[in-house]
């Protein structure tokens, strides 16, 4: 893939049959939702609709390619609704659909766990890394 390439993977969905394994196609969902622009994405859209500058800079160290991937990935799994406005230069924003804001309190609620329990993990983190020197999982 080229550096510029922002096109999404068309990667289909598996249908569930009785025979596959019980995952379901949950994989590539928790791929879109677990990962890190998606969820911050997410978060800044549960504030209400932005354009797609408003979107960079609102997400600290995001690329511009990597953010057309994400909201595309989003749109695409109808999570987010892209409107382009008839003006010159065009303007386009987001905004989640009724399925992505559904997905805002889980979100929500992952941050609130993250928050309360970071000190508990960063010591857990140093534990570990003083205990086995040689391993380097960063």
């Amino acid at each position: 893939m080229s550096p510029t390439h922002t096109g999404v993977t068309t990667a289909p969905l598996e249908p569930c049959g009785r025979e596959e394994h019980q995952d379901c196609g949950i994989r590539d969902v928790l791929d879109r939702v677990g990962d890190k622009w998606s969820v911050l994405v997410v978060v800044e859209l549960a504030q209400g609709v932005r354009r797609f500058r408003e979107l960079q800079r609102a997400i600290d160290g995001i690329s511009q390619r990597m953010l057309t991937l994400t909201v595309r990935r989003l749109e695409r799994d109808g999570l987010v609704v892209r409107t382009v406005h008839a003006t010159v230069p065009a303007q386009v924003d987001y905004r989640l659909t009724e399925t992505g804001a559904s997905l805002t309190h889980l979100v929500k609620a992952l941050a609130d766990w993250s928050l309360t329990h970071r000190g508990v993990i960063a010591e857990a983190r140093g534990r570990y890394d003083r205990e086995h020197p040689d391993h380097d999982i960063r």
